[in-house]
């Protein structure tokens, strides 16, 4: 194994894939997304969970050893997301920003009729709903 000089100091590339081609589970980024983003090849993040590899059951996996004791917090982070072969870059709106150069929209993850932003964000104007209109 050798040690990743672009992403951070726990990924470390497993050389699992032997060469660059775009596999199933990745898109192809343009140029200026392919920079510094991380291995592209799998990595064992620092709880040693083999990540990037198409299998997502690792018995070092938190989620595999999961109780009441566990906080979810440890599943959080960069290490636990590859920065080429997420599931999520294939969604239509990060396929048009990172292959087309297509900025999102504005406001599509706007709440209908709800200022849901947290109390430390939320403008002093916003008001809250009503006692009986809460969920």
């Amino acid at each position: 194994m050798t040690d990743h000089k672009e992403g951070p100091e726990s990924f470390r590339e497993t050389g699992v894939v032997g060469d660059d081609r775009l596999d199933p589970y990745e898109i192809d980024f343009l140029p200026e997304f392919r920079e510094g983003r991380g291995p592209k090849r799998p990595f064992v993040n620092e709880h040693g969970v083999l990540i990037g590899d198409h299998d997502y059951v690792s018995a070092d996996s938190p989620l595999e050893q999961w109780s009441t004791e566990t906080d979810p917090a440890i599943m959080s982070g960069d290490q636990w997301v590859h920065p080429f072969k997420d599931i999520g870059f294939h969604t239509a709106e990060n396929r048009d920003y990172f292959e087309r150069g297509i900025p999102p929209k504005e406001g599509i993850f706007l709440h209908a009729v709800r200022n849901t932003a947290s109390a430390a964000k939320r403008p002093p104007e916003a008001e809250e709903p009503e006692e009986g209109n809460r969920r």
